[in-house]
């Protein structure tokens, strides 16, 4: 324990033990972040109605596509930073970190007015406009107001991950941990209080999630500055040349283009999800499906949370080695994480499969009148196909992670092209193959299944490339030469 609450350097000590030391806060963190989601879902799913549930279950891949984004370039921009701590160099981390405010600060003015102006374009490409039917006006007015509210507070998420970042860089995943744990809290008091007092309903939801979330970054950027002294900023730290500023984007944004190009993936399946509660003219008539795998999403993002620790892990020791040139210390950990993500499957991926028994996740979102033995068939089949072919998902965290470390994000990125080629062809395609024509309401089980199948193969398809990344700059015996060249 000892050990969890100090900054790392990964360049030493034993390999497996320190990736787990750093992972676990990471995974603690993640997990609370789960529970902004859950808690959502759980207080909306007791006081508003099935409509305005399965509103607020659409919009998790558009708040996914923004989330992501803000995850995957600041977790580029910390592999600068990284590479400067490994090889002990003071300025270097306090101008990268300087750089990734001013950056940053302008990223999420940018991606504030581009989302606000792209709502309404992107419910319709998930299949919601507003209509005089009940049940649709009520789905897509509730989709609306949250995800206006979330999109509004996307400085929070930025800012938020880019703190988390650039003290996971420096060896130090605890300090977001404490500081996320009491904005969950907080969160959950807010979703309480703005929507079972002041009955702001979705509107509620959604503020207490922007609120909670800009506390934890404030918070945790007053503690940096507090306990690290070494890397207080002042003025000059912020005159920066506009060529150590492309380095930063160079290795930010095709990290973050990928996790948001994968979330456009995950739209279109959505919108293949909203076909099966729509009748033969394109009108959403009920919210089985979308309640149903829903739920289904939402645990299983809670579940991939430990290979999206061991992964975020990753490339934090890789970039620390790669600074302090130990590349026989990067194929080791490596391999440690490939064996750690595999206990993990049968971990998680076991709880998954036990908690699928009778639907019973579906009671941790629901109160038992939303939940239906079609929903429950809905969410079930995505668990299934999930879970049992969890572990490509694992290779998928561990090598993209390392290979990001490495200061290599073309192999990531196209594996982030690829998994959305297969993602959206598997959904498109397969569903009304299997259905023996157009996808709604009255669609076949193994329709379903089809659709379901859409995150393994667009994970497998991802693997090629990364595992191709794996040889290249791990495993082969120029993997040295490969990695240093144009550094």
């Amino acid at each position: 324990m000892k050990n969890l609450f100090k900054q790392m350097d990964l360049t030493k000590g034993n390999i497996t033990k320190n990736i787990l030391l750093f992972s676990i806060p990471i995974l603690l963190s993640y997990l609370l972040q789960q529970i902004y989601t859950i808690s959502d879902a759980a207080i909306c799913g007791q006081f508003l109605n099935a409509n305005e549930v399965a509103g607020i279950n659409n919009t998790s891949n558009l708040v996914f596509m923004v989330l992501q984004f803000a995850i995957g370039v600041t977790a580029g921009f910390s592999v600068i930073t990284s590479t400067y701590y490994g090889n002990n160099d003071e300025t270097g981390i306090k101008k990268s970190f300087a750089v990734q405010i001013k950056l940053s600060l302008y990223l999420s003015i940018f991606l504030t007015i581009l989302s606000v102006i792209m709502i309404n374009p992107l419910l319709s490409l998930i299949g919601l406009s507003d209509s005089d039917n009940i049940v649709q006006h009520e789905i897509y007015s509730a989709s609306y107001t949250y995800i206006l509210v979330i999109y509004l507070g996307i400085i929070t998420q930025v800012f938020y991950n880019l703190i988390c970042s650039f003290l996971r860089s420096v060896g130090d995943s605890t300090t977001p941990l404490i500081f996320l744990f009491i904005s969950s809290i907080l969160n959950i008091i807010l979703d309480l209080f703005f929507i079972t007092v002041f009955k702001f309903g979705v509107f509620g939801a959604a503020l207490a999630t922007v609120i909670a979330q800009g506390i934890s970054a404030i918070g945790c950027f007053t503690f940096t500055f507090i306990k690290y002294k070494d890397y207080r900023l002042n003025i000059n730290d912020f005159n920066i040349n506009l060529k150590f500023s492309i380095k930063h984007l160079k290795m930010g944004l095709p990290l973050a283009l990928q996790f948001s190009i994968l979330a456009i993936g995950l739209i279109v399946v959505q919108s293949v999800i909203i076909k099966f509660d729509s009748n033969s003219l394109n009108q959403v008539v009920a919210s089985d499906a979308q309640n149903g795998i829903g739920a289904a999403v939402k645990l299983n993002n809670l579940l991939m949370c430990p290979f999206s620790a061991l992964g975020t892990a990753m490339i934090t020791y890789c970039s620390q080695n790669l600074g302090a040139n130990n590349f026989t210390r990067i194929k080791k950990g490596v391999n440690s994480a490939i064996i750690i993500m595999l206990f993990e499957y049968i971990i998680f991926g076991g709880i998954g499969l036990l908690l699928s028994i009778n639907g019973a996740y579906l009671y941790i979102f629901y109160s038992t009148d939303k939940i239906t033995p079609l929903s429950i068939k809905y969410g079930n089949a995505y668990m299934l196909c999930d879970m049992l072919l969890y572990f490509i998902l694992g290779f998928l965290y561990v090598f993209r992670n390392s290979i990001q470390g490495l200061g290599k994000p073309l192999f990531p990125f196209l594996a982030g092209i690829g998994e959305l080629i297969a993602r959206v062809a598997v959904a498109i395609l397969i569903p009304p193959l299997l259905n023996n024509g157009p996808i709604n309401n009255s669609a076949n089980t193994l329709s379903i299944y089809g659709l379901c199948f859409a995150d393994p193969a667009a994970w497998l398809f991802a693997c090629i490339f990364l595992l191709t990344a794996g040889w290249l700059y791990v495993y082969s015996k120029n993997a040295k030469n490969r990695i240093t060249k144009n550094i």
